[in-house]
């Protein structure tokens, strides 16, 4: 994703699909609830390895972390089957349900191979700066518009109306490699409003541009070609129709 950032190219990837085929939410990519422990083993991360589509994979363990999880995905990515390197993303569940656990987790995912890790709803910028430091605290070498040099991704994603209205100061904050606004879950937290969850991802998109710091979002056949467009650079996939999308997305970017 880096190599690609640095040409000004967007990044594209796809969520780690849950083994026992979990059910996903219709028409946000986020995935539901599961009454059981999801599975992931190396050998799906090999299987992932092998399509040469993917620049990164997402792997979502929001509502059941789980570092073994992290391990299996990250073994099966550095295969020798793999085609080329993918970056392995991992969201962990949110800051604030316990910032030294969230703080341990970060830590912990790094260490079993994550090449980034997402944390989601971050509230408001006090609890940004946390999460920054908690970076700091793991020891990793954080990317950002002011650090070239780095090698770990720190994303952070706004997704709730009173975050939404920091985003100018979240944008000051130094050392964050990736910005974006969730845009399911702000919808919801909008009263399912699609025009103003839309109208929130556009308001952060701004911010992240004009700072030169990437923003990711879910996209599919529909409208990857248009997220190419307006300038989003890491386009995230789910379901069937994966790859699909990502053949559009990779066309309007030129690659």
């Amino acid at each position: 994703m880096l190599d690609l950032w640095a040409a000004g190219a967007p990044a594209f990837g796809v969520f780690v699909p849950d083994e026992r085929a979990a059910a996903r939410v219709q028409g946000t990519g986020e995935p539901a609830m599961a009454h059981h422990k999801p599975v992931y083993t190396p050998a799906g991360g090999e299987k992932l390895a092998q399509n040469p589509l993917y620049d990164f994979v997402f792997l979502d363990l929001e509502h059941a972390y789980d570092g073994t999880a992290i391990k299996a995905i990250a073994e099966g990515l550095r295969s020798p089957a793999a085609v080329s390197r993918r970056t392995l993303l991992v969201r962990i569940p949110p800051f604030h349900d316990g910032a030294a656990l969230a703080a341990a987790r970060i830590k912990e995912a790094f260490a079993a191979g994550a090449d980034g890790v997402t944390i989601p709803q971050v509230q408001n910028v006090d609890e940004a700066r946390q999460v920054l430091q908690a970076f700091a605290a793991a020891q990793v070498n954080v990317w950002s518009p002011s650090n070239r040099a780095g090698t770990a991704i720190a994303m952070l994603m706004i997704e709730d109306p009173g975050a939404l209205a920091q985003v100018k100061a979240f944008a000051k904050l130094k050392g964050i490699s990736i910005l974006a606004c969730g845009i399911g879950s702000m919808t919801q937290a909008l009263g399912g409003d699609r025009h103003r969850g839309e109208q929130a991802a556009q308001a952060v998109l701004a911010e992240t541009k004009r700072i030169k710091v990437p923003n990711m979002i879910t996209a599919d056949n529909e409208d990857v070609e248009r997220r190419v467009e307006e300038g989003f650079l890491a386009l995230l996939m789910f379901d069937a129709q994966a790859d699909t999308a990502i053949k559009i997305g990779r066309a309007a970017a030129g690659r």
